[in-house]
């Protein structure tokens, strides 16, 4: 396979997990995840893990720095793709660095 079409292959597949986590609704709204900014397509990388695997990594934002079901969203888009994806695949799911005030609190719990 050549390195464009495998770039192609990449891209066709962060676009169909982009298109299968956009719709999950929010634990405490009416608005998907895309309506609430939550997942974005640029938060969505794709390379290969190996030969007949891909390496999904996903980085998330939540609503607020406080969100308390920030883990619960981490679970739902984890559930959702092992439900949907058709191909076998890895996956890494982060919050967006500075997004969530859980950073800011670890860092004050070690001065």
């Amino acid at each position: 396979m050549s390195g464009g079409s495998d770039d192609q292959e990449l891209q066709d597949v962060a676009g169909t997990v982009y298109d299968v986590l956009r719709l999950i609704k929010d634990p405490e709204k009416e608005a998907t995840l895309e309506d609430l900014e939550v997942i974005r397509e640029e938060g969505i990388k794709v390379s290969r893990f190996n030969d007949d695997k891909y390496l999904i990594k996903i980085e998330f934002v939540p609503t607020v720095p406080h969100c308390s079901l920030a883990t619960l969203i981490g679970l739902c888009i984890r559930v959702k793709l092992g439900r949907t994806l058709p191909y076998p695949y890895k996956v890494d799911i982060n919050l967006a660095p500075g997004s969530h005030s859980t950073e800011e609190d670890g860092f004050k719990q070690t001065n």
